[in-house]
């Protein structure tokens, strides 16, 4: 197992730290205490956010489980499977037009 060492809030890998302070960093004119500042900034900003898409996963991954154990085999009605994705909200509904930049 790796050594872990603090940077700022967080607890990183050893070799994490080395990499990005002496190559990922380098010649790009970031500081590495502003890096790992902004980046501890950045994780705590979005564990929630992440917490919650998580959760959302293993909700949408249960409610799979289950159709399928009650419905063994092959999807048969894909009228049904799909009326069943769109309920559990696994497929919503298309946004509209949407463009690449």
């Amino acid at each position: 197992m790796s050594q872990m060492i603090k940077r700022n809030g967080l607890q990183v890998a050893a070799e994490l730290s080395q990499y990005v302070d002496e190559e990922a960093l380098s010649g790009v004119g970031i500081d590495s205490e502003a890096f790992w500042k902004g980046f501890d900034a950045l994780v705590h900003d979005l564990a929630p956010k992440n917490r919650a898409l998580l959760a959302e996963r293993d909700r949408l991954q249960t409610e799979l489980d289950q159709w399928h154990r009650r419905n063994p085999g092959p999807v048969r009605d894909l009228k049904a499977y799909r009326a069943f994705l769109e309920g559990i909200g696994y497929i919503v509904p298309a946004s509209g037009a949407v463009q690449a930049t």
